[in-house]
Formats: C-alpha cells, sequence, structure tokens
C-alpha cells in the first residue's frame, strides 16, 4: 500500500509564495521520479515540474524561475516551492510518483488527492 498526501495549497495575493508538500507513505522500497502536475477548470492538465531520483529538475516554460521542485528522499516528500503567483497559477495541484514497494516487488505510479491553490486580489 502506497499514499501520496499533498498539503500546502491554500488563498494567496498575487505576487506572494506558497510551498506544497506531497509525503509519500506505505510499503516503500524505493522511489523513482517525481513530478508536480496540476488542472484548472476547463483547462487540460498540465505538467508543472519533475525530480529525478538524481536530483535533475525540468519545467513548464509557464512557471521556469518562479518555481522549484525539490525532493528529501529520506522523508518520502516532494516540494513545490511556489514564487511570484500569478493568477494564471490558480489550479488544483496533483504529486506524482514512481514507487517500487516491498511488497509487489515492481514499480508503479501514483497520484495523491490534490490540493488547492488559489491566487486572487
Amino acid at each position: 500500500q502506497v499514499r501520496l498526501v499533498e498539503s500546502g495549497g491554500g488563498l494567496v495575493q498575487p505576487g506572494g509564495s506558497l510551498r506544497l508538500s506531497c509525503a509519500a507513505s506505505g510499503s516503500i522500497l524505493s522511489i523513482n521520479s517525481m513530478a508536480w502536475y496540476r488542472q484548472a477548470p476547463g483547462k487540460q492538465r498540465e505538467l508543472v515540474a519533475t525530480i529525478t531520483v538524481g536530483g535533475r529538475t525540468n519545467y513548464a516554460d509557464s512557471v521556469k524561475g518562479r518555481f522549484t521542485i525539490s525532493r528529501d528522499n529520506a522523508k518520502n516528500t516532494v516540494y513545490l516551492q511556489m514564487n511570484s503567483l500569478r493568477p494564471e497559477d490558480t489550479a488544483i495541484y496533483r504529486c506524482n510518483a514512481d514507487v517500487v514497494s516491498y511488497v509487489t516487488g515492481y514499480s508503479s505510479n501514483y497520484w495523491g488527492q490534490g490540493t488547492q491553490v488559489t491566487v486572487s486580489s
């Protein structure tokens, strides 16, 4: 059993900052790639940022220079630091991870339940 739980979402003014967390728990042997996605009503799901087990990162063009993805392998947690937030960043943010469970012995992909980020004056 593996679960991903996001936290840290909320309401923030334009130009403000938020830090999202996603903690994985359960029968975890190892975690490979981790990522953050977002989706706003009427829009396609967007890949925001990814990070490999070695710490290599990639970002969507829309968030480059403003968002930073990081991970703490000891805590099985991935973070998304969001600075200079804009109204167009408003969306439900979900984390995603490839996790090897010691129960199954193989890698599977998991999703968190999502956390709402609202940027508004």
